[in-house]
């Protein structure tokens, strides 16, 4: 199960216990970071953040160096213990966990990918894979088992055998993304893991992570970045950090409709939207979906009460059956909307698609257009006013 994280009013100080102190008492006065270290030569690496990261998402937090997002993102499995403040996972906090629920949550829930691989160089590829589970002390059979699926699961099938230095960079990384997601950890974060990347390879393993999320639903994931374009990439909603703190969060378009300030329009000047707009970026979140056993007067009313003419259809898994016209509802004389169940009426599009490949079919159409993941899973719906929207800012 993927979690949700509510973070709140998150600080953290380095320096002895004076200084913390002290330079809590200057963020309650509003002083800067800057400020706070000239008055107490405490540093100040997060400031006061506040926000939720919902189940399921892709949640980028971006920012120049020193802006604290790195310091941020360890705070999530505890290598960076909070001066101050909450993070609930699931509604449980955990900078109150014991040392045994902590070492429980590392190795069972979370799990991190760094920059710099971070792989063991005297072990193979299985080995360095196979290794959270080893701690956990699985059984042998079952290790390799689940490290060899992790293994191929980013492309790495047949280098099971390898040791690091015979891979390139881009297969390092992939090494240390089989071995974070072998546990298959509720929350996955992610520090800058292709920053280091050539660009093809970094191209290639955003697209490789974005595959992964899209067949796997039931997993959180926080990836950090200091690349507007690559946030944008990737992100269902992405947070801009500068100075410890959150200067704006929401989506693509939040970004580019309302910046917050002159420093979120400067930080997104450069970005190039024909480019790395994507489906996943744009699309609105659906509101109108039942299930085929839903009866024929709860369609009814559920149209009615959404003012819509149609609605989708969605079996227990989400995945999408097809839609069910208001016309047929009011003519019908059966109990469930089931049998009035249409899939030809449109065609959907992939959220992991790029727009200027999609947009033959969002012109052609006079509705809006589901959107799915690989499994076939709606997850939005899209319309050609929106892309012009998006690229007319």
């Amino acid at each position: 199960m993927s979690v949700d994280i509510s973070v709140r009013n998150l600080s953290v100080i380095f320096g002895t216990p004076k200084q913390k102190e002290k330079a809590l008492k200057l963020i309650d006065e509003g002083l800067s970071a800057d400020e706070i270290k000239k008055k107490t030569g405490a540093t100040v690496a997060n400031k006061n953040v506040n926000f939720e990261i919902n189940k399921n998402e892709l949640f980028v937090i971006v920012g120049l160096s020193g802006s604290g997002k790195s310091t941020f993102i360890r705070t999530l499995n505890l290598l960076n213990k909070p001066t101050q403040g909450e993070i609930l996972i699931n509604g449980k906090d955990i900078t109150k966990l014991s040392k045994e629920d902590l070492r429980n949550y590392r190795r069972k829930d979370v799990s991190m990918v760094f920059q710099h691989f971070g792989l063991f160089s005297h072990r193979t590829v299985l080995e360095n894979v196979q290794y959270p589970l080893e701690i956990q002390g699985v059984e042998k059979a079952e290790m390799i088992e689940k490290a060899m699926e992790s293994t191929k699961k980013v492309g790495l099938d047949g280098w099971e055998h390898y040791m690091p230095a015979e891979l390139s960079g881009g297969m390092r990384q992939r090494v240390g993304l089989a071995r974070a997601l072998t546990n298959n950890p509720s929350l996955l974060l992610m520090d800058e893991p292709y920053s280091a990347l050539d660009p093809l390879i970094r191209r290639d393993m955003q697209n490789e992570l974005l595959s992964l999320e899209d067949e796997d639903e039931d997993r959180t994931i926080v990836f950090i970045t200091h690349d507007m374009n690559e946030a944008f990439r990737m992100g269902d909603r992405i947070a801009l950090m500068k100075d410890g703190e959150v200067v704006q969060i929401g989506t693509f378009n939040d970004f580019f409709k309302h910046p917050a300030n002159d420093y979120v329009r400067d930080f997104i000047a450069d970005v190039d939207r024909s480019r790395i707009l994507k489906v996943r970026g744009i699309m609105r979140k659906v509101k109108n979906a039942l299930e085929p056993t839903a009866s024929i007067e709860d369609a009814k009313q559920f149209m009615e009460e959404k003012e819509i003419d149609s609605v989708y259809v969605t079996d227990e898994k989400n995945k999408l059956l097809g839609v069910v016209l208001k016309e047929d509802v009011e003519k019908t004389r059966n109990k469930t909307i089931k049998t009035l169940i249409k899939d030809n009426t449109y065609k959907p599009v992939l959220r992991n698609s790029y727009i200027k490949d999609v947009l033959k079919e969002l012109k052609e159409s006079d509705h809006d257009i589901p959107v799915i993941d690989q499994k076939g899973r709606l997850r939005g719906v899209l319309g050609y006013d929106d892309v012009i929207d998006a690229l007319a800012e």
